[in-house]
């Protein structure tokens, strides 16, 4: 059965902590991410947060317009102080990424790039249509525009840096996360990945029709078995929290690569919106945070005992 017993908490032993990649542009010693983990692991649950990166390179930055702006709206601000409290309290899994999304997208597919942004365009054995209209909408691989901001960068992305983005942080990254969901199925049998993103604020948060303190995605039930969902919704209610399914946020690249339910892995994207552990500016933690940190463990510990039991998995058990 997953731990969830404070005393054993105690006794558990170091983490293990790992740092891989590289960040183009920034010190050899700052790595791309970090992941931490107990061996053996006491719960079959990997927290991932991809989009809270805050190592800029200063060359990266100047090339940036509006940096302060543009990369407070695209990162996911502070998630990871979310995500590392939660894994003290629980013993999940912890990966998150130094890389900021604005210096490459870790959601999005390595191919999915809006090539008129690179210097010298796209080598014609590159290109592939499905994976081009994310990227025209700005938001691909890298980042290139956003809403009420325009284009983001003064100068094309050379081939050469794209590459060495893609080398040095995109491939390992999900080369980690593959690694440690596989590690975890051994153990468990099944594993749940818990893709960690925030989002702004989607509407008034009183009234009927209040906008959501969270968002599961499971891709429309393709990436994680629909009890895992179930529990997961029941969850987030049953702690007073309002919650929606997949709409507007179901998914991307992670959850479609990495989950493989016939093979008893599970991936789900939690959204928590910013208000409800940010300040009024969106910039700094408020007292909110412990809050939301307490709800997520209890998650955490709810998914481990759907896995652990195999209640709802029964492939797991095969």
């Amino acid at each position: 059965m997953a731990e969830t017993d404070p005393k054993a908490r105690e006794s558990r032993g170091r983490p293990e902590v790992t740092r891989g990649g590289g960040i183009p542009g920034m010190p050899a010693g700052q790595a791309a991410f970090t992941f931490t983990r107990l061996d053996p692991a006491p719960v079959p649950v990997l927290l991932a947060v991809p989009h809270a990166g805050r190592a800029y390179p200063a060359a990266f930055a100047r090339n940036m317009r509006d940096q302060a702006v543009a990369s407070l709206r695209l990162e996911d601000r502070f998630a990871d102080l979310v995500a590392e409290a939660v894994a003290r309290e629980t013993g999940a899994s912890l990966l998150v990424a130094h890389a900021p999304r604005a210096v490459i997208d870790l959601n999005r597919a390595p191919d999915d790039i809006d090539w008129d942004m690179v210097a010298g365009g796209s080598p014609e054995r590159r290109l592939r249509n499905a994976a081009g209209r994310r990227a025209r909408s700005g938001l691909g691989l890298v980042p290139r525009r956003l809403p009420g901001l325009g284009e983001l960068w003064r100068h094309r992305l050379p081939a050469d840096e794209l590459t060495a983005r893609i080398e040095r942080v995109h491939q390992p990254y999900h080369a980690a996360l593959g690694a440690g969901l596989e590690q975890l199925r051994d153990r468990w049998g099944a594993a749940l990945l818990i893709d960690l993103h925030s989002m702004p604020p989607l509407g008034p948060k009183r009234g009927h029709d209040s906008a959501p303190d969270f968002v599961v995605g499971d891709r429309f039930g393709a990436s994680c078995d629909g009890a895992l969902s179930a529990a997961a919704l029941e969850h987030f209610s049953a702690a007073g929290r309002k919650v929606a399914h997949n709409r507007p946020y179901a998914g991307g690249y992670v959850l479609d690569r990495h989950g493989a339910t016939a093979r008893g892995v599970h991936a789900m994207q939690v959204e928590v919106c910013r208000s409800t552990y940010l300040d009024a500016q969106m910039r700094e933690p408020n007292q909110g945070l412990a809050a939301v940190v307490r709800v997520m463990a209890g998650l955490v510990r709810r998914m481990a005992e759907e896995l652990a039991v195999g209640r709802s998995l029964p492939q797991a058990a095969e």
